[in-house]
């Protein structure tokens, strides 16, 4: 007999995560993964779990649901126990993959374990992994019900389930295989059921097997921006930083306003603007008063081009002319977004709103633009040969302004001095080759290598890893010889630091070591180059 109490629907909800109950450890590794605030879904869902009850959580795909639902996992199950005793279905591996990584870094200081099991992998592998003992399991419903069958996976000790995108699941067809886990589980767990969508299946499971279960839905606002232009870019993760900056190189633009999810990206773009040579700056929760008014300095007297935020840090901006609202990081939820690009525009301007979206996040942007009731078109990234041709139409219109002002009379002498007996087309050709050549360079891809400031006829590269990825000298070495066919002795010097390495290659091979930075991989990391700007 299916059970029909009401669904009770949460509205109140915390603000800070010192104000969520939660344990010393738990909050020491929320601040070590750069969270500042809960997101609302968060914020209305842990109090409830941590207390034992059944949540259904209406919430789209990266409104922070796995922190909602990993958090309280964390708290409430007991560490000493190599038992399963939590288990997370998730409608693909990838998804299996992020949640199981997330909630490892949730558990660290409690020396709780989740692994992923999904279809795919060697299930052998996966059932050492389960004969060792772990406490969490995230898999997909069908690799999961293989090891029920194969009895490699128990469930009788289980006390919380949780089916994350249950929609999506469902859309998939393994309405059965999770009616046939949830039979293996104990009738006294505790279930939470994450839906971007609540469609009637969702509601009989929840009336089927779930306690009296709370309701918590995340409403978004509607976008009340007309004159922003909404874009977005689809790109991968680790070919952002490279189209942000392409972004600003194109771009006449005032000020770009980037948001990230954490302090930790905040710090990380940031620090990777700086080392192109961009006049960036960060700001987030760890920022003092004093820091933050110092930031602020900056961009009053215009030497910002760049301020990167997390959504709490910008929330105290009031800024007037910021030209592009840039979504480094897909917004957590619509609300978000509609806040983020609401920082453009104003004052009765126009504004253009970016959002990079990586291949798997399609879903979710197109969540957020039917929550948020507003249309994002896709765009092209521009080239090389664009970013040099915008460039050259700014310096146009400001030859033009000066011409109109008549302030270089004292220039008319040296021009004729210049000038005299030179074709004053390649005279032209040459200023412009002065004034733009290294700006091609700012972006990967770039075809100049004229000013990078390395030794004559060699250029200087910037590359995204350094000593924190245990980079050696030799790695780089090894790659470029191999990838791009150049002999080691050609390799010019090797800084590796922090976050970053520069090296310098014969300038005839830049362009070809670049594209072999661009499909190597150094110590399982995914990496790009870039012609470096000029030192000092």
């Amino acid at each position: 007999m299916e059970k029909t109490e009401k669904i009770r629907i949460v509205d109140l909800a915390p603000h800070k995560f010192t104000d969520l109950g939660l344990s010393k450890d738990v909050l020491q590794a929320v601040v070590q993964m750069g969270f500042e605030e809960p997101t609302p879904i968060q914020a209305k869902t842990i109090p409830s779990l941590l207390k034992g009850r059944d949540v259904i959580g209406h919430a789209q795909t990266g409104t922070g649901k796995t922190a909602a639902y990993g958090i309280p996992i964390v708290e409430r199950i007991d560490a000493g126990n190599l038992m399963v005793q939590a288990i997370i279905l998730t409608p693909t591996r990838e998804l299996a993959m992020q949640v199981a990584e997330e909630i490892n870094k949730i558990g660290r200081f409690r020396r709780i374990q989740a692994i992923p099991i999904y279809g795919g992998q060697s299930i052998e592998r996966q059932i050492r992994a389960l004969r060792k003992g772990v406490q969490i399991v995230v898999g997909t419903p069908g690799r999961v019900i293989d090891h029920i069958e194969r009895k490699t996976l128990r469930l009788n000790h289980i006390r919380m389930v949780v089916l994350d995108e249950a929609d999506e699941m469902l859309d998939m067809g393994f309405i059965d295989d999770i009616t046939t886990i949830l039979k293996e589980t104990p009738k006294e767990r505790q279930t939470l059921l994450f839906s971007a969508t609540m469609p009637d299946a969702i509601l009989k499971i929840a009336s089927r097997y779930m306690q009296n279960p709370e309701r918590v839905s995340i409403a978004a606002d509607t976008l009340t921006t007309p004159k922003i232009n909404q874009i977005f870019y689809e790109v991968r993760e680790s070919e952002k930083t490279d189209a942000l900056c392409r972004l600003i190189d194109a771009e006449d633009s005032d000020l770009f306003l980037v948001f990230c999810h954490t302090k930790k990206d905040v710090d990380e773009v940031s620090s990777d603007l700086k080392m192109r040579g961009y006049d960036a700056e960060a700001i987030h929760g760890d920022f003092s008063q004093v820091q933050r008014e110092a930031v602020m300095k900056k961009f009053r007297k215009g030497a910002i081009d760049v301020l990167v935020a997390t959504d709490v840090a910008a929330r105290g901006l009031d800024i007037s002319n910021i030209t592009h609202a840039i979504n480094y990081s897909i917004p957590q939820n619509p609300d978000s977004y509609v806040h983020r690009i609401g920082r453009t525009g104003r004052a009765g301007k126009e504004g253009i709103a970016i959002t990079f979206v990586t291949p798997r996040e399609d879903r979710q942007l197109r969540l957020i633009q039917t929550a948020a009731r507003t249309k994002i078109k896709r765009g092209k990234l521009p080239t090389i040969e664009e970013i040099r041709e915008a460039r050259a139409e700014r310096l146009k219109e400001r030859i033009q302004e000066f011409i109109d002002d008549k302030r270089f009379d004292a220039y008319l002498r040296m021009a004729e001095k210049i000038s005299a007996g030179l074709n004053p087309m390649e005279v032209t050709a040459a200023l412009l080759k002065f004034q733009l050549e290294g700006f091609g360079g700012e972006t990967a891809g770039a075809s100049t290598f004229d000013d990078t400031g390395a030794q004559p006829g060699m250029a200087r590269l910037f590359i995204t890893v350094g000593r924190q990825q245990k980079v050696q000298p030799g790695d780089i070495v090894r790659l470029i010889a191999e990838k791009a066919g150049i002999s080691g002795k050609a390799i010019g010097s090797i800084k590796i630091l922090d976050k970053f390495t520069f090296v310098e290659v014969p300038r005839d091979s830049a362009e070809k070591v670049i594209e072999a930075f661009q499909q190597g991989m150094i110590g399982g990391r995914k990496i790009s180059a870039a012609p470096a700007r000029p030192r000092g």
